[in-house]
């Protein structure tokens, strides 16, 4: 297992009885006390940190340094929303954090903005309207029949109950809308209630694989006709409320397996869509007619062993100890991962290099011949330290790399030629006629099993497509499969000028598997492209 030090276990702490929704917020300490058993039965050192505002972060990270943190971070008494924040803190200040990232919690926490980009991917949500705070119930698009009024932003099912549940020509609608500006200070939303059954669905991050856990079904049978079959507050944390015995879980979830496949596969599209990373939860209903909505996207579920995602952990044959440890893995990798910048590729490189070719040709001067003949009279052996000249020629490319970016270039090579075969980075290159013409490295990805990363790949501007980059990827392949790896992963930048990149990778049959929107720069996301071999 790797090792990752002292991880800090974050958390807000309860507010001391002062909030109305005190059972929510006290609930984090059920997390935080599950967490720290895992970490002591893993052998992982660790410290609780609880946090009443996200100031106190910067302070707590400084006089406790780690490079991994759990998140169980849900929320501050005087502004919830900078709970959001406290992922991009972290990162600041060199901790990678498990659970989704700012962006993710952002735009998952709106539920208007969340239905938007789900119905965009396809995905059917209920239809629905928002009032701000200190207007009035618009008399278009108001959904028609029975609705629910909840607010816009909350988590835990906080401000939704039985008397949430109305029908949309019921004057109660208006007194509805007017409790939650008053109490929550945020729009209310104004939602069609769908069907009577609710499907939870829980999703798992492994590595790079997603996985769907076994699906749940909440139980309302016990619930007369008059009681409107949801999951409010008191069935999540009123213990001795009559919702909080009488809606247990039941797996696997009633539905066949038409039904089920379906929501499978739009719970994996609500993930990637909105940018989902480690663990969230799904809530779908089902219509009267049996089709699957898709309810919300909760990025930062409960936890805690009594919470329905462990129970989808343990219904999927996964220990708790073995989901803390999943998750502090991934925290891991992404910190190394980020600690690289090592992955812009070919394309732009070439582009490069060709503009300087041509231009020194028009001076008279050739730096490369050009050959008439194709790669397949092409030749790839190992680098040694006599090919660092002109391997680092062709990715020394101020155009495309920063000066910090071209050192780990250097430090890679270097490091590959010295430790040969048995060392972490496998580098060769391409001889064309005896001249170096390209250059391929690729390694295993930390804290993973069978997954490889093709770190650096550079082909000469004059190769261009004459299939010398495909030879390389094939080759690099080849030597992944020989080493036991089973999935090839490439990054790119997101930015339209690496389009030219993107292509040769989809030729290659490497599928987009991420994007992390932002990550090089604004606007420049980075795109993650993985390949079963």
């Amino acid at each position: 297992m790797t090792n990752h030090g002292t991880v800090l276990i974050l958390y807000n702490a309860p507010d001391g009885g002062a909030s109305s929704f005190v059972e929510s917020e006290t609930g984090v300490l059920d997390q935080v006390r599950a967490v720290a058993v895992s970490l002591v039965k893993l052998g992982i050192p660790h410290r609780e940190i609880g946090l009443r505002s996200l100031k106190e972060l910067p302070a707590a990270l400084s006089v406790n340094p780690a490079g991994v943190a759990m998140n169980l971070v849900e929320g501050f008494p005087n502004s919830a929303a900078d709970a959001l924040l406290v992922p991009t803190v972290c990162r600041v200040f060199g901790v990678e954090v498990t659970g989704n990232d700012t962006l993710c919690l952002t735009l998952s926490t709106d539920k208007m903005r969340t239905k938007a980009l789900l119905a965009a991917a396809g995905l059917r949500c209920p239809a629905g309207v928002t009032v701000p705070v200190g207007q009035n119930i618009p008399s278009s698009d108001l959904p028609s029949g029975l609705c629910i009024v909840k607010p816009a932003a909350a988590d835990g099912s906080e401000g939704i109950d039985a008397d949430s549940v109305t029908e949309s020509a019921d004057p109660q609608l208006k007194e509805r809308v007017r409790t939650v500006h008053e109490r929550f200070n945020q729009p209310a939303i104004i939602e069609e209630m769908i069907g009577r059954r609710e499907i939870n669905v829980s999703l798992l991050q492994v590595n790079n694989e997603i996985r769907v856990l076994p699906l749940a079904e909440i139980d309302f049978s016990a619930f007369s006709s008059e009681r409107p079959r949801i999951v409010g507050y008191a069935a999540k944390w009123k213990k001795e409320s009559f919702e909080y015995s009488h809606t247990p879980r039941i797996f696997p979830a009633r539905v066949d397996k038409a039904q089920e496949q379906l929501i499978r596969q739009m719970a994996l599209t609500a993930w990637k869509t909105l940018g989902c990373r480690d663990y969230v939860r799904v809530d779908f209903r089902l219509t009267e007619e049996g089709e699957p909505v898709i309810l919300e996207l909760n990025a930062n579920p409960d936890i805690s062993p009594e919470a329905g995602y462990a129970a989808a952990l343990q219904e999927a044959g996964i220990s708790y100890d073995d989901f803390v440890r999943i998750l502090l893995d991934n925290a891991a990798a992404r910190r190394i991962l980020s600690s690289m910048p090592v992955r812009k590729h070919s394309a732009e490189v070439d582009r490069a290099l060709r503009a300087r070719s041509d231009a020194a040709a028009e001076r008279g001067v050739h730096p490369m011949h050009r050959q008439i003949h194709d790669a397949e009279h092409c030749v790839i052996r190992r680098a040694t330290a006599q090919d660092r000249k002109v391997v680092l020629a062709l990715v020394n490319q101020p155009e495309f790399f920063r000066p910090d970016e071209l050192e780990i270039a250097k430090e890679v090579f270097d490091e590959a030629a010295k430790a040969g075969e048995k060392g972490h980075y496998q580098s060769f290159v391409l001889e064309e006629d005896g001249e170096v013409r390209g250059w391929v490295c690729y390694g295993p990805t930390p804290c993973t099993v069978g997954t490889f990363d093709v770190y650096w790949i550079a082909v000469a501007p004059d190769c261009q497509r004459r299939k010398m980059g495909r030879k390389l990827m094939e080759f690099a392949e080849a030597g992944i499969r020989e080493r036991g790896g089973r999935l090839a992963v490439v990054e790119t930048s997101g930015r339209a000028g690496y389009e030219p990149t993107r292509r040769f990778y989809e030729k290659l049959q490497y599928q987009e598997s991420a994007r992390v929107k932002d990550f090089y720069a604004p606007g420049d996301d980075k795109i993650i492209s993985t390949k079963i071999l």
